[in-house]
């Protein structure tokens, strides 16, 4: 049976839980609206393109096809709604909701600072209470979540919040992270590439034959590639790749410089620069994502 101190922190752990939860979610419609604006562009790009050449032999299909380019272009802007400035300002502000009720739980486990106290879970339970006050407009999107089953940080002194939090932070979420967007990074200039060769080969054609049917997908190619040039820029690959790997590398030099021998104060210190970097690292990307 847990402890009132024990509850104290599982009920924070447990807070934690619900909002990481409500950003992913967030996250998650906003990628989905993104990737169906860039399908729908492409889509009526490519289908007005089509509809223009065959509506002169074949008419019914040529009509099909403007109707879908014109259903599919209109549909762009209501989709990207939901990735717009709000929905991403709520999604930051709950992932750094998250990961500073996380901080503070992993900073309480290890017992340091003003933690050390005895009534250090009434500590933990006030500063927790004015994070989530802080973020009560956002109360709506955790509605319908509830904790996931999981037992607190194994967290007990300054030697287990190193390998939990931060060579755990390290190993399992920045380089790992860190490699998912440099692919992603990866496959967006392999596919500009493969665009701008299309284009390139279609200009070759048109100019070369005379072909009036390369001629217009020329432009329909270049539209196509603005997209995708577009949708990276907004997902910020290659600075979600730089971020996460400035920090893990940081976390790591942190790590490798900590004294064998350290007094209370060395071990307040330590923590409080991990967490100073951690939170640097969500502050910064989270002012990154609201300034574009």
């Amino acid at each position: 049976m847990r402890t009132p101190d024990q509850r104290g922190v599982a009920w924070v752990w447990d807070q934690q839980s619900v909002w990481s939860q409500a950003a992913d979610r967030a996250k998650r419609s906003i990628g989905r609206a993104r990737t169906a604006g860039l399908a729908l562009g492409v889509l009526g790009a490519c289908a007005g393109t089509a509809a223009s050449q065959l509506i002169g032999d074949h008419e019914g299909a040529g009509k099909a096809l403007a109707f879908l380019a014109a259903v599919a272009m209109g549909l762009v802007p209501l989709i990207v709604r939901a990735a717009g400035p709000q929905q991403i300002r709520d999604w930051t502000r709950m992932r750094s909701l998250s990961e500073e009720l996380k901080g503070e739980v992993y900073t309480c486990q290890a017992r340091v600072a003003s933690y050390r106290a005895e009534d250090a879970h009434q500590v933990l339970l006030e500063r927790a209470d004015r994070l989530t006050a802080d973020a009560s407009d956002l109360a709506t999107h955790t509605s319908g979540i509830t904790p996931r089953p999981r037992p607190l940080p194994g967290v007990s002194d300054v030697d287990s919040y190193v390998r939990l939090r931060v060579t755990g932070q390290v190993e399992r979420y920045y380089r790992p992270r860190a490699l998912a967007m440099r692919r992603k990074a990866t496959l967006v200039r392999r596919a500009e590439l493969a665009l701008a060769t299309t284009a390139t080969v279609l200009g070759a054609v048109s100019g070369t034959f005379g072909a009036a049917w390369a001629t217009a997908w020329v432009a329909t190619v270049a539209t196509v590639a603005a997209g995708v040039t577009a949708h990276a820029a907004a997902s910020r690959y290659a600075y979600q790749e730089l971020e996460f790997s400035r920090t893990a590398a940081e976390l790591e030099r942190l790590t490798h410089h900590r004294p064998q021998t350290a007094d209370q104060a060395t071990d307040d210190a330590f923590v409080s620069q991990c967490e100073r970097v951690i939170s640097a690292q969500n502050e910064g990307w989270m002012t990154k994502w609201l300034s574009e």
